[in-house]
């Protein structure tokens, strides 16, 4: 029998259907992957013992009729819940991204630990986060085109901080050539950081869907812990090697590392909690909306 869960799936997500083709159409959550399948086969397969009792109603209320019957995935198929939502996600991914960037040129010195870091790095590791819960309410698919588009920003402020450096200066000004410092050094950063962001957040997304797949959805602090863990670790080392790499002493370098390492660490233990909270709301305001 299908889930007794209306807004709980751990396996397939019924998205609506094609009328003309008298099919449904499915989402592996968690992956992403759309497929498409005749609902007299799907009535046959185990991919209806995963949807809860609102799908399988639908499914049932839609082959019975014919495919004339409207249900709520041709009525509210638009769930705009839950698009506000994936697009709040990616503005926060953005804008975290790009913060960290454009603040590392302010250096702090932390007495107690004898290290100097920069804001971005207290803040960075929650782009893991995000990426984590994109992850969980959209599925890899979606996740990796977050990943890209916060990408393809980057870049794009990249080009653009490269061809402001280049415009005459205004004679007297004195802000001329610090604002060429600074555009210099943030440039210098961000081709660094557009590597390390590119490959940990893939690693970590990969990494999320594959351990939900293996813990069939259960047990979301190890997903989130472990995905983060490894993320991070791979983020620190291309990020560092790529910013210092000839500049520092390979000793200095795997120091900032191991210091990167502890704090975001911290940050991989933080954020179970959130995450928690989040797909709860998820579930209770967004899930349920699309399933009543």
């Amino acid at each position: 029998m299908g889930n007794n869960d209306e807004t709980e799936n751990s396996k397939y997500k019924l998205l609506g259907f094609e009328n003309n083709k008298n099919l449904a159409i499915i989402m592996v959550i968690s992956t992403g992957k759309v497929i498409k399948i005749t609902l007299s086969e799907l009535l046959k397969n185990e991919i209806l013992d995963n949807l809860n009792k609102a799908e399988i109603k639908s499914i049932y209320r839609k082959f019975y009729s014919r495919g004339t019957a409207l249900t709520a995935y041709e009525v509210n198929d638009r769930h705009e819940g839950a698009w506000v939502i994936f697009v709040t996600l990616n503005l926060i991914l953005f804008s975290l991204y790009v913060f960290s960037n454009f603040a590392t040129p302010k250096l702090f010195y932390l007495e107690q630990f004898n290290v100097v870091v920069t804001p971005g790095l207290f803040l960075y590791p929650l782009t893991f986060l995000i990426v984590d819960l994109l992850n969980e309410f959209y599925g890899f698919r979606l996740a990796r085109k977050a990943i890209l588009f916060s990408f393809a920003s980057n870049a794009l402020i990249f080009i653009l901080l490269n061809a402001t450096s280049h415009l005459p200066g205004l004679p007297g000004w004195k802000l001329d050539t610090p604002y060429g410092e600074l555009t210099s050094h943030i440039s210098s950063v961000l081709v660094a950081s557009s590597v390390s962001f590119l490959f940990s957040e893939h690693v970590n997304s990969y990494l999320l869907c594959k351990i939900k797949e293996l813990t069939n959805s259960r047990f979301l602090f190890l997903r989130v812990f472990f995905s983060t863990f490894f993320a991070v670790i791979i983020d620190s080392f291309l990020f560092c090697f790529i910013a210092f790499y000839g500049t520092m002493k390979n000793s200095d370098i795997l120091h900032i590392v191991y210091i990167q390492i502890a704090i975001k660490m911290c940050f991989a233990i933080f954020n179970i909690l959130p995450a928690y909270g989040a797909r709860s709301l998820f579930k209770r305001y967004i899930a349920a909306d699309q399933t009543a």
